[in-house]
Formats: C-alpha cells, structure tokens, sequence
C-alpha cells in the first residue's frame, strides 16, 4: 500500500518525546564492524529505512547480522568486495564502505551511490583520500573499482574540503594501513570521535578526533567490542524547533545538548523558552518568535541538516530572516512547498531564501523531496490550519525512527492513512 502521512495542524502539544540513537553514527558503527572478524554489538541503533539499508548491504557482503534484546551484533568473517547496487542507489552513505573493504581485502567495486539529492557532491574527495593511501582505480560506466594488492600505506591526506563521511572512511581505512596516517581539514561533527574512541577500543591508535587535524597509527588487527549509539543530535534540535513553532511544552529526553552549543544560542535569540537539565530539554510557551538570519556550517556551527527545520520556525517568527545555506546547493529548494502553504519566501539564488513573517500556513499537498525538508514538512503541517497530506515518506522514514508514533504521543493529529 501506497502510505502518506495526513496531518491535522493547529493543536498545542504536550508530553515527552525519547531521542533516537544517532543516525549519521550508526552507519558509521555498522562500517566499522567489517574492520574485525569478530563480533561488534550496537545498542541504541534507531529502527530507520538507511540503517536497515545499509545492514543489508553488510549483510550482501558476507557478514552475519543478528538482532538481539542487547542489540544487533555484527560477524564479518569473510567479505566479498563488491557493494550490491540496488542498495547503494538508495544510500549515500554506502561510500563509507569503501574504507573498511580496502583496509581488510584490499579491494572494492563501489557503484554509484544515492540518497539524497542535495545537489553535487562528487566522490573525487573520496578518490582523492584512498589514492593518497596507495588506492588504485579504475572508473567505469557502473562504478569504480578500487585495489590496493599490497595493502593501504600511511600518508597524509589533505581534504579539498570538510566532508564527514571522507574524514570517517579515510579514518577506518588508515587503521589497518602501514605507518602512520593524518587526515588534515578533517570534520570535526561529534560522530567523529564517537567513531573513533569505538576503534580505540577496539585496538586502534588514533588521536585528534573532534580536531581538524586527525592522526592514525596503523595496527596490524582490529577486535570486537559494544558500542552504545550517541543520541542523534538532528532528532533533538529538530523536537526543540517542533515545541518553538508550535508554542507547545515538550519535554526531549535522552539527548546530549553539549553537541548543539551553537544552535541553543540561535534558539534563545528567536525567543524560544526552553531549559536544558542534564540530558533533558524543555520546552515552555514564548512570547513569539523574533526573526533571525542563519548561515549553515560544518560543525560547531548551525547544522545544515537542521536548515529546514529552522526555517519553518521563522515562517512563524515576526520579521525577516535570511537563510544562507552553505553546503549543499539543492537544499533550498522544499521552499516552493512552504510557499504553496502561504510562507512569504523569496529565494534568491541556490543558496539563499527571504523568509518574512509570521504568515499563517494553510495544509496542502506536499511530496517531501529528502529526509530533512521531508520532517520539517511535518513541522510545517502540525501548525497549519486543515489538512495537510505529505507523499514519498520513505525519505522521511530514512532518518526519523516512528515518527508518527512518537509525535502521536504529544497530542499531534497525525497519522500513516487518512484517519476514517
């Protein structure tokens, strides 16, 4: 059955809404299995659509996956080298592979992968990180096939630009290189150092995670471990957008406000009321929300992931506010959708949108285009007046675990069907 998520707007919510595990680190966690032949067990891994992809792509390379009340637990003995490309087309993230596969085989055929389709993100920096190893190509139609026959050897890897997921995939390869390995530019988001203080455990040697600068001494084995998934960041800025725009209290538990230091400031400064107590945020009435210009940044600045989001808070703010978004060139494009619901926005250029408000949104027709305008579609959709409908949910389902179970629980009109 074709599925749509229907959206009655308009109601103040109440009550507690969890924070999955980390979606961007589970991804990283379940590459990071295929560096050891013996067990990895994963807790806190959220039931989303891009982690069960990416299980299945373990799995189509020979590793055995077993879901347990303690977790899911990786056992990747024997790799074949070949990433399955039905998969990687729906998954990004299925380029990490490449890393963990050269480091134990020495060779890979990484097709081309999909997800998102945030404007151009070439692999080259990928190309760039592995040929700096010893990594040979070859390009084809299909893909790219990568070997390394005498093994990965230490180097240092300059990144053109701050990637997360290169700066992790050149990380775990580097493991099981020979020497020594620095990764300069490096992306400092907070998944990093989860990664790696993972693989430390595990018998690596890195040092400098969380910095620009990251340094990996090669070991000639990795072990097994348990690794509990951080909360997922986006899941926790994005609840505390949801309690602003709708004016509700809320109460987001099992979060990690430290990884979000720059978006609190950017919260108080639009009028949000809200208090942090340990792992747990709340959310109070405001006054109105005031307008405030954000430029996206890699990390500690204002996540590019929670744009959209935010965004939607200034439809409802008193003023104007420019979005100035600086990594990914097709991320603005939702806005049109926004627009159909009444939003005064002006798009400037690829990068920039005018947001004035606050303006009433009216429910509509919605498609969400990728996972992150897809949930603030959502956010849109809970403060509109009528119905709001929203198709291509399996973007949304990508990233964000029950999603219409757990906004259910705060009161919100909102179902998987039209309701009878």
């Amino acid at each position: 059955m074709h599925e749509q998520i229907y959206i009655v707007g308009g109601k103040e919510l109440t009550g507690t809404i969890e924070v999955q595990g980390a979606k961007n680190a589970g991804l990283k966690m379940l590459a990071a299995a295929l560096l050891s032949e013996e067990p990895c067990t994963i807790t806190n891994l959220p039931k989303i659509e891009d982690i069960e992809r990416m299980k299945e792509l373990v799995v189509s390379l020979g590793a055995k996956i077993t879901t347990s009340p303690q977790g899911t637990t990786i056992v990747a003995k024997q790799l074949q080298t070949t990433l399955e490309p039905t998969i990687t087309g729906k998954l990004r993230a299925s380029a990490i592979l490449a890393g963990p596969l050269l480091a134990r085989t020495g060779e890979v055929f990484l097709p081309y992968p999909g997800g998102c389709n945030l404007g151009e993100r070439p692999i080259d920096i990928f190309l760039s990180a592995f040929r700096a190893l010893g990594v040979a190509e070859e390009e084809s139609e299909k893909g790219f096939r990568l070997t390394a026959p005498h093994g990965l050897v230490g180097a240092t890897i300059l990144l053109s630009r701050v990637s997360v997921t290169v700066t992790e995939t050149a990380m775990m390869a580097a493991t099981l290189a020979k020497g020594t390995t620095t990764i300069k530019n490096a992306a400092m988001e907070p998944e990093i150092p989860a990664l790696a203080d993972y693989l430390n455990r595990c018998g690596a040697k890195i040092t400098g995670a969380g910095t620009s600068t990251i340094s990996i001494v090669g070991v000639e084995r990795i072990a097994g471990a348990e690794i509990t998934l951080i909360p997922d960041r986006l899941d926790t800025g994005t609840f505390a957008l949801l309690g602003a725009i709708t004016n509700s209290e809320i109460t987001i538990a099992n979060a990690e406000p430290n990884h979000l230091e720059i978006f609190w400031q950017q919260l108080e400064r639009i009028g949000a009321n809200f208090t942090i107590e340990g792992n747990t945020i709340r959310t109070h009435h405001h006054n109105g929300l005031i307008a405030q210009n954000i430029t996206t940044h890699e990390y500690p600045g204002f996540p590019t992931d929670l744009q959209a989001p935010y965004t939607v808070a200034m439809t409802q703010a008193s003023g104007m506010s420019l979005i100035h978004e600086t990594i990914f060139s097709g991320r603005l494009f939702y806005t049109d959708q926004l627009r159909s619901m009444g939003a005064n926005i002006i798009m400037c250029d690829p990068y920039r949108v005018i947001v004035n408000g606050p303006t009433k949104l009216r429910g509509r027709f919605l498609t969400s285009p990728d996972i992150r305008a897809g949930i603030a579609l959502i956010l849109a959709g809970l403060v509109a007046e009528g119905e709001t409908r929203i198709d291509n949910i399996y973007q949304i389902d990508r990233g964000y675990e029950d999603i219409v179970g757990r906004l259910k629980k705060l009161g919100a009109d909102i179902s998987r069907n039209r309701p009878a």
